[in-house]
């Protein structure tokens, strides 16, 4: 059975946590390298920072496939700017190609309609062919270079890829 909840307690915050550790090791090492990597970990995806973010109005959701933890989706309505953007959606390593991503995605597409928002946005590392492939196959287009300096001495070296949304 599948099911994506909302994060609301202490216990799920730290298993969006476990699963950011696991899915960022093995997907990002290769791309931003290990020290980027935990820096972005302990900066974004600690049980503190992501308690900070929910606190701030981010929304955390929990993909769970029969019984375990599968993946996780982060959502920032700006009811004011009429978007949606994605922070964050993972799917464990093991799980892709099993439309876990896209019954994420299909839920961020019903929180946008729900909020009458008009796009979708988030970004995605530029050097990150495969997930700006998928992006693109799920209505996504790119809608320039943002280079973000994150402190540390690391910058984020992003794309930016909106989805118009028809039924706003």
């Amino acid at each position: 059975m599948f099911d994506i909840r909302r994060v609301v307690t202490e216990q799920d915050v730290a298993e969006v946590a476990l699963l950011a550790r696991e899915i960022w090791s093995q997907h990002y090492l290769p791309i931003i390298g290990q020290a980027q990597v935990d820096y972005m970990l302990d900066k974004y995806q600690s049980v503190p920072a992501i308690t900070g973010q929910m606190a701030e109005g981010y929304e955390y959701y929990l993909a769970v496939n029969q019984g375990a933890s599968a993946g996780y989706l982060a959502l920032v309505p700006d009811v004011a700017a009429s978007t949606l953007m994605i922070s964050k959606i993972y799917v464990k390593h093991g799980l892709r190609g099993q439309c876990i991503g896209r019954k994420m995605l299909a839920l961020a597409e019903r929180r946008c309609s729900e909020r009458g928002l008009r796009s979708i946005w988030l970004t995605v590392n530029k050097h990150n062919r495969q997930s700006i492939q998928w992006y693109e196959r799920n209505g996504f287009v790119n809608a320039g270079a943002l280079v973000a300096d994150i402190g540390g001495g690391f910058v984020m070296d992003d794309l930016k890829m909106v989805k118009e949304h028809a039924e706003a």
